[in-house]
């Protein structure tokens, strides 16, 4: 068994992806004060909030509905493309977030945001996205600069919870957001490289080896799913799907058949900690299915009492296990050559 102790991991990750991930409990709270430094306004949005990004950038959105569940008050929609959507208006606040500031497909909807009259929040580093807001009056709440776009997870859920307190679609979450930051603290340490080589993180890193995963939430745990497919994809240099439940026992149960003739797939499980009956025999059969077809798979439960906790938590597994599969195959996970070669190309 390799020994994922600091010193392995450190030797491989020379960038330090893993200090980034481990110190998300101190950037949820460096979030609220960088939130509260913008002086995002309160305004009444009839039309809800609408997070515009790509990549970690937009990830921020589906976590922060995930965690308001059944709160929400109005309308939180992700959207990644170039366009916010033609029924926008000035009674939608939208967020447009990119680390980086220069993201293409969110300078295009901040632009149509602005035509159609919609407020704004940028949510970035810098770059044109800043200079745009800035230039129109529009607050800009600052990420640190040197992070990996998708190592700022924290500080692109605060920001969506935020502004969706301050638009009215949702209650503030920020005692949640506190408590949070606690518990991701203990569970840094359980799962992180001076834990226990058994501990959960490091365990389903080593499963995954000669492994295809595939990533299934339901509920709240679904863009956790999401969350995880992107992370194994930038992190590991893997390909990683996901889906999501009741949804796929419609259609994708039907390929677990050809699961040994094809790809060695690995079915991941993140199932949130307050999973009803009906929804854990749902689980138990979807995974029945799969291990016929000769897929083996494992079975994660959320951490925590509120949604916001187990939505957090999720999200530092399944960082770490991304981190851990890419040095137990000597890649370094910071690097995402294929997307820079990508820009280039583009541009």
């Amino acid at each position: 068994m390799t020994d994922l102790g600091r010193a392995y991991v450190e030797a491989v990750d020379t960038a330090g992806m893993i200090r980034d991930v481990l110190d998300q409990p101190g950037q949820l709270l460096d979030a609220l004060w960088r939130v509260d430094s913008a002086k995002v306004p309160r305004r009444e949005a009839s039309g809800g909030l609408v997070v515009c990004g790509m990549g970690g950038s937009a990830i921020g959105g589906d976590l922060a509905r995930a965690a308001l569940g059944e709160r929400a008050r109005r309308p939180i929609r992700t959207v990644r493309d170039y366009e916010p959507g033609s029924w926008l208006d000035a009674s939608t606040l939208v967020l447009c977030a990119s680390y980086s500031g220069d993201t293409e497909e969110t300078l295009a909807c901040y632009r149509a945001a602005r035509a159609a009259g919609s407020p704004c929040v940028a949510l970035t580093t810098g770059g044109t996205l800043a200079e745009l807001a800035r230039a129109d009056g529009m607050p800009v709440i600052g990420v640190p600069a040197g992070l990996q776009p998708r190592a700022a997870v924290a500080y692109m859920l605060v920001g969506a919870l935020e502004c969706a307190e301050r638009c009215g679609a949702a209650p503030s979450l920020r005692h949640e957001l506190e408590a949070a930051s606690a518990s991701l603290t203990a569970l840094a340490a359980e799962w992180g490289p001076d834990g226990p080589e058994d501990g959960e993180a490091k365990t389903l890193a080593r499963s995954l080896h000669g492994a295809l995963p595939v990533i299934y939430g339901m509920g709240v745990s679904a863009p956790a799913a999401r969350r995880w497919k992107t992370q194994l994809n930038e992190n590991a240099k893997v390909p990683a799907f996901f889906a999501t439940l009741p949804e796929a026992d419609h259609n994708e149960i039907c390929g677990f058949d050809a699961a040994g003739r094809i790809a060695p797939l690995y079915p991941i499980f993140l199932l949130p900690g307050d999973l009803d009956g009906r929804s854990h025999r749902r689980v138990g059969l979807t995974a029945a299915i799969a291990q016929d077809g000769g897929a083996e798979g494992y079975q994660v439960t959320a951490r925590g009492e509120s949604a916001l906790d187990q939505v957090v938590s999720l999200v530092l597994l399944g960082d770490l296990v991304s981190v851990y599969f890419a040095v137990l195959q000597g890649i370094d996970p910071t690097p995402v050559d294929a997307i820079e070669r990508f820009k280039r190309a583009l541009a």
